[in-house]
């Protein structure tokens, strides 16, 4: 994928929106984690570097649409008004409303990650308290280059999803050039991600610095890889995962299995499973995608062993099996000693390893090592190890191996839907170098 960077324009005096990810975790308006925002200053400080007027936009949480008159309530929401006596609903409704105009303003606000941003760019930063409103277009006129201005949570305004035009066509009348620097949320076509340029609103659309590490270490793995190539996936469901499984099955020298769709592959097979996630809708998918990896002389590897325990909980009381004798009031949570050796002789020949989805449940420490000992073998491999982001990248920090690997992707659905051979609307609709 041969796509235009900010490298490749004169961005000098222009205004240059920028879709960022600072969907960042916070506790009582204090930033708990702030890689994300610490991954898109490079772009940010080589566009302010070369003269530039940077508006960045993002998203933050699911919160209500507070700056659309009428917002729609949530299904949870939703269903509490159904449960009421018809005579108390407009009351109920009422107090639904503003305690989500008090709350959500307050809680998904991006105002804490402007404050953050500006300590972090020598006091070069202004937060506008709306999208495309008043004060949006009043910081933004008021701009000098080098300077930068953060647009409050996107999805406050109900047309950020709903790619609505004159929504649109507000947003880009701050940009002369759109960047994407937002991998995260390249596979959504929302207003800012995608419809602003494919409305035609925006003449010039190019690429920040996380995205085009994205697309140059993925694509090039899924692509051109150096063999042996093993893939590695992990997830709950076969349904889920069949698209990105298919894929794969025509690029991997071996495919590894492990989470919680093993134990679908297990049952379609007509072992036990015990209590184990059972896959209703993947378990007739089994056989096919068997059969497709003997057909492309594919490795599909299985756990032959299984750590399954008694409930789903970390103070479970839990045992190692064979994968084919899970006991009857069991569940799998994780690949045994066995299954880590199989997984990790597989995987210390290979070149080119990508990986997506742990191996059990790591957030419990019982359950972990499975996950760990995989993440120590892409760790301490002379391979190119691409994490795939989600609960893969979670876990591979958790452990501490991030700094070990070639690339960890920063978005998950993301990057999913890239291993499916998808195209992404934040990525389709910039140009062509």
């Amino acid at each position: 994928m041969n796509k235009k960077t900010i490298r490749d324009v004169d961005v000098k005096g222009k205004k240059c929106l920028v879709r960022v990810d600072f969907n960042v975790p916070m506790k009582d308006g204090v930033i708990t984690d702030e890689n994300r925002i610490n991954g898109a200053l490079p772009t940010i400080k080589y566009l302010m570097d070369h003269g530039a007027k940077v508006i960045l936009c993002s998203h933050l949480g699911k919160p209500h649409n507070i700056f659309t008159p009428n917002f729609k309530l949530n299904k949870k929401e939703k269903a509490a008004l159904d449960a009421l006596p018809e005579a108390e609903r407009d009351a109920a409704k009422a107090e639904m409303v503003a305690k989500a105009l008090k709350g959500d303003a307050k809680k998904f606000s991006l105002e804490p990650v402007a404050k953050r941003l500006n300590e972090l760019l020598d006091g070069k930063v202004t937060f506008a308290h709306d999208i495309v409103g008043e004060d949006a277009q009043a910081k933004v006129a008021a701009m000098k280059d080098g300077e930068v201005v953060l647009l409050e949570n996107t999805r406050f305004d109900a047309g950020e999803e709903g790619r609505d035009l004159e929504f649109c066509k507000k947003l880009a009348a701050f940009a002369d050039i759109y960047v994407n620097d937002a991998f995260g949320t390249a596979h959504r076509s929302h207003a800012s991600t995608a419809a602003i340029v494919e409305y035609g609103l925006v003449k010039t659309a190019v690429c920040g610095f996380l995205i085009e590490k994205e697309l140059s270490v993925m694509a090039d793995a899924l692509e051109h890889p150096v063999h042996p190539f093993v893939a590695i996936l992990g997830g709950a469901k076969v349904a889920d995962k069949l698209n990105v499984i298919n894929n794969l099955l025509d690029k991997c020298d071996t495919l590894i299995i492990g989470g919680g769709m093993v134990y679908t592959f297990l049952k379609a097979q007509g072992y036990s499973i015990g209590t184990s996630l059972l896959d209703e809708e993947g378990l007739a998918l089994v056989p096919e995608i068997l059969k497709k990896a003997e057909e492309n002389n594919v490795q599909l590897l299985l756990p032959v062993d299984t750590v399954a325990a008694d409930k789903f909980a970390e103070d479970a009381a839990y045992d190692c099996y064979d994968a084919d004798r899970i006991p009857e009031d069991r569940m799998g949570l994780d690949i045994g000693p066995k299954t880590i050796e199989l997984f990790t002789d597989a995987l210390k020949t290979a070149k080119t390893i990508v990986w997506n989805g742990p191996m059990g449940v790591f957030e419990m420490a019982p359950f972990a090592v499975g996950t760990k000992a995989i993440a120590k073998c892409l760790a301490d491999s002379d391979a190119t190890t691409i994490i795939g982001g989600g609960d893969s990248a979670a876990a591979v920090q958790q452990f501490g191996y991030g700094d070990s690997m070639t690339h960890i992707s920063t978005g998950g659905g993301a990057s999913l839907e890239f291993l499916e051979g998808k195209e992404l609307p934040g990525i389709a609709i910039l140009d062509e170098k």
